[in-house]
């Protein structure tokens, strides 16, 4: 018996007396904050959603790309609210506690416009 075979597209190793797949997983990448929240949100309330990206193996990848897609917005949009705000690093010198608490009020409004719009989708 030979020690390989191979049936569409996937080959097989024999161990013992029986042929066994061998199959490998797509390169996993690290999933931060907003990759893992989409994930509860999907095995909650989407739950065909994250069958079908579980078993096309694909998973991964969209908590990867969702996780990319949101820390941009939130950068990009605590950026543009400060601006519009008027919050720059001469407050930042003036009143170091006012500063903190606008930037702090605008990541909260940013993180809340990203919840809405990217990850609860």
């Amino acid at each position: 018996m030979k020690k390989y075979i191979e049936q569409n597209g996937i080959t097989y190793e024999l161990r013992g007396e029986q042929y066994y797949p061998l199959l490998e997983l797509p390169e996993q990448k690290e999933i931060g904050k907003y990759g893992r929240l989409h994930l509860e949100y999907l095995k909650k309330h989407r739950k065909g959603h994250y069958t079908n990206l579980l078993s096309e193996g694909t998973l991964n990848q969209r908590l990867y790309e969702i996780d990319v897609e949101a820390k941009t917005m939130v950068e990009i949009i605590i950026t543009r609210l400060a601006t519009e705000r008027g919050i720059d690093e001469n407050l930042k010198a003036r009143d170091m506690f006012s500063w903190v608490a606008e930037m702090n009020n605008i990541k909260a409004s940013a993180e809340e416009i990203v919840l809405r719009e990217v990850i609860f989708v």
